[in-house]
């Protein structure tokens, strides 16, 4: 029987982290404070890097950690101090990108995985071979590489392979950009991305500016081909995404792996799920190579419009079981009469209309506008906290 796949969510920090487990996450991928490359995530101290893993263990998930710039003679020093101190911490792999790293982490701390990270470009079965002799564990597979090749793989070599399934895509070879480096001097393979493909140029003598951005990668409509070709891993992008993004999407992925695995993902709950993933997200999606060669219709060039998401409305922080009220912290502008629904990280969905809704004190409102303001609703059922309200979802 086939390892069941693993769903990897990114965390960007402890209470991301948290919810992301909680929301059916296998494994988690977080950045320390050296050697990343979201240097503007909050990232983790070896201290927060204890708690993650005592947090995952504790669910038998994993905790893997980004150790993927790339690496220049001034970066070394101190690199191995901190690898030690990393594992001690009880992470359970390091996702690598510099093949200097491999040997030494293998050598000293063998129960320790090395996984490659995507930002190597790996594309060909000779390539995850050599890196298999060196004793990777595992291949973050390039996101340009379709369904046939990613088996292609899988078959021809037997290592462990993840690949990324949602969110977003990098305009130049898996990460391997410099343009952030020569237009504003921050280096993207050393942590300091500024997403100049996402700048809006101006063309000289048109009225229209010119982008190079990509779309968003989705997935979901071939998740249960990924399961069945034998990928190990499906990753989700996004350290520095919010907590009701991690939440939602999560939730989606696990739903639909479930589903695959009881042979109940039905044309139906599919386009439920994706209907969810695509009011979540303020860029359109597409799934990009998977099926075909990249082409204009991945990528925005002109008249690219991101709104900003308004349906997440509040997280809940309690519950009182007897009382059956809900205390959250609003977020976004929601009223007497909305239709909502709560979702909660075991998967169970609560849908209803707000007839009536309090303050902290108990006292009755009509709306609720200000984000921070502790809300209470009456709800009936099994609400945690970290379950989120949200508009609902037709």
């Amino acid at each position: 029987m086939k390892k069941k796949i693993e769903l990897l969510s990114p965390a960007g920090d402890l209470e991301r982290l948290k919810v992301t487990l909680l929301y059916g996450a296998d494994a988690v991928y977080i950045g320390g404070q050296d050697y990343s490359l979201r240097a503007n995530a909050n990232n983790f101290s070896i201290e927060e890097i204890k708690e993650a893993c005592t947090f995952a263990h504790k669910l038998n998930k994993k905790v893997y950690l980004t150790l993927n710039i790339v690496f220049h003679n001034e970066d070394i020093s101190g690199v191995n101090d901190y690898i030690r101190d990393v594992a001690n911490a009880g992470i359970d792999a390091f996702i690598v990108s510099d093949p200097f790293i491999i040997r030494y982490i293998k050598t000293n701390f063998p129960k320790v995985e090395v996984h490659l990270s995507t930002q190597n470009s790996t594309t060909n079965i000779e390539a995850v071979n050599f890196f298999k002799s060196e004793g990777v564990d595992r291949v973050v597979l390039a996101r340009e590489l379709s369904i046939c090749e990613i088996k292609d793989i899988i078959d021809k070599t037997g290592i462990d392979v993840e690949i990324f399934i949602h969110g977003a895509m990098c305009t130049f070879y898996s990460g391997r950009c410099t343009l952030s480096n020569y237009l504003t001097n921050r280096d993207s393979n050393r942590g300091g991305c500024s997403q100049v493909c996402r700048f809006a140029f101006t063309i000289e003598n048109n009225d229209q500016k010119f982008t190079m951005a990509t779309k968003d990668l989705n997935a979901s409509r071939y998740i249960s081909t990924l399961m069945d070709i034998g990928v190990t891993s499906l990753k989700v992008e996004g350290r520095m995404r919010s907590l009701y993004y991690l939440a939602t999407v999560i939730g989606c992925y696990r739903r639909i792996i479930d589903l695959h695995y009881h042979n109940k993902l039905t044309e139906e709950e599919l386009i439920k799920e994706e209907k969810i993933l695509s009011r979540v997200a303020n860029r359109e999606t597409s799934a990009h190579y998977l099926y075909h060669e990249a082409d204009f219709t991945d990528q925005y060039y002109t008249g690219r419009q991101e709104v900003s998401n308004q349906d997440f409305l509040g997280l809940v922080t309690s519950y009182d079981e007897t009382k059956k009220i809900v205390t959250l912290v609003e977020r976004n502008y929601f009223e007497v009469g909305d239709e909502v629904e709560l979702f909660t990280p075991s998967g169970k969905v609560y849908s209803f209309t707000i007839d009536t809704m309090y303050d902290e004190d108990m006292n009755r409102i009509s709306v609720a506008r200000h984000p921070e303001e502790i809300i209470k609703l009456q709800v009936d059922g099994e609400i945690p906290i970290y379950s989120m309200l949200r508009k609902r979802v037709k």
